[in-house]
């Protein structure tokens, strides 16, 4: 097999997934809990059917949270599941939307494990797994897995270094910090296209160059336009043409002109707000949005205000 390149526009990259977030201009996706219930623990049973309405709808990706270990003092357990058992069953249930993780804690997992799950979601999708990876935000998960925190940022890079050497190379000879290969043994399956492109989230303890330089893509946090324009500008110097993704936490009001409010990452607002605060992301150079759709009223129908955002919001992008 061919050393992978990594690729440095949407044109070098193959995978469906990405060339389905990033083949045009712009594109919006979801991620889970596709829920508005109070507290960490969502109503887990209904999360696959939602999936499915939310590809009919026309969101062009769904976002997997990896959250190994319940924290309170977070008081979020993500989508409660395990990324890759759930990620394969979405996958069963869908047809051509982008399955992307924001974001696998690539220090408290080992690569070989990781190369193996992510290929093999990648396989059984048809090529439609984008891999956000992150270096970890709740201390108290590093210890529960024997790894030190002030290492973690090394521990990050030489995870993605073996991970590209897994899925790219037949037989590697490989020495880092989670094991040795002498040569012996292989990595199967592989990718779809031969790699994965790896979307760095935050700074993961790295540089911006690094991130750069190594990334097929920056995920980041919810900014305000003019902030994301200088930021997105800050990137491209960097990167190139690699795609820069930002998070946006939406609750969406009943009513179309109600005034957005801050709320953690993003705005309780009417669809009016978010119509233009999602166009002024776009023009700022963000490649793609990825969407943690809300309701402000507890008795509404989750598919009711996912119906609001894709047709107020989505259609008239």
């Amino acid at each position: 097999m061919a050393e992978y390149t990594e690729p440095g526009s949407v044109e070098d990259c193959a995978n469906a997934g990405y060339r389905r977030m990033f083949g045009d201009d712009f594109s919006v996706g979801l991620f889970f809990p596709i829920t508005t219930a109070e507290g960490p623990f969502i109503p887990i049973d209904e999360q696959v059917d939602l999936a499915e309405f939310a590809e009919d709808l026309g969101f062009e990706a769904l976002w997997f949270r990896d959250v190994p270990l319940f924290w309170p003092n977070f008081d979020d357990a993500g989508q409660v599941y395990d990324p890759w058992v759930f990620l394969s069953q979405v996958a069963a249930r869908t047809d051509e939307v982008a399955l992307a993780t924001g974001s696998i804690i690539l220090p408290v997992r080992h690569p070989v494990h990781v190369a193996k799950a992510a290929a093999s979601v990648d396989r059984l999708s048809d090529g439609r797994l984008v891999l956000g990876v992150a270096s970890g935000d709740r201390p108290p998960e590093f210890p529960a897995f024997g790894v030190d925190e002030d290492e973690t940022g090394e521990l990050f890079r030489e995870h993605v270094r073996v991970l590209r050497r897994l899925w790219s190379e037949s037989y590697p000879e490989i020495e880092s910090p989670f094991g040795d290969l002498d040569g012996s043994l292989d990595l199967v399956p592989k990718p779809t296209t031969g790699t994965l492109p790896l979307l760095v989230t935050g700074h993961a303890r790295q540089s911006p160059e690094w991130i750069g330089e190594h990334g097929d893509g920056w995920v980041y946090y919810q900014r305000d336009p003019a902030d994301v324009a200088a930021q997105v500008a800050d990137w491209r110097e960097l990167a190139g043409e690699k795609p820069y993704t930002q998070v946006l936490h939406a609750a969406v009001d009943s009513d179309p002109t109600a005034d957005p409010v801050r709320i953690h990452q993003g705005f309780a607002a009417g669809t009016d707000f978010f119509r233009e605060h999602v166009r002024e992301l776009r023009d700022a150079g963000v490649d793609h949005v990825m969407v943690n759709v809300r309701k402000t009223d507890p008795d509404r129908d989750v598919r009711e205000v996912l119906a609001q955002f894709a047709d107020e919001v989505l259609d008239e992008l």
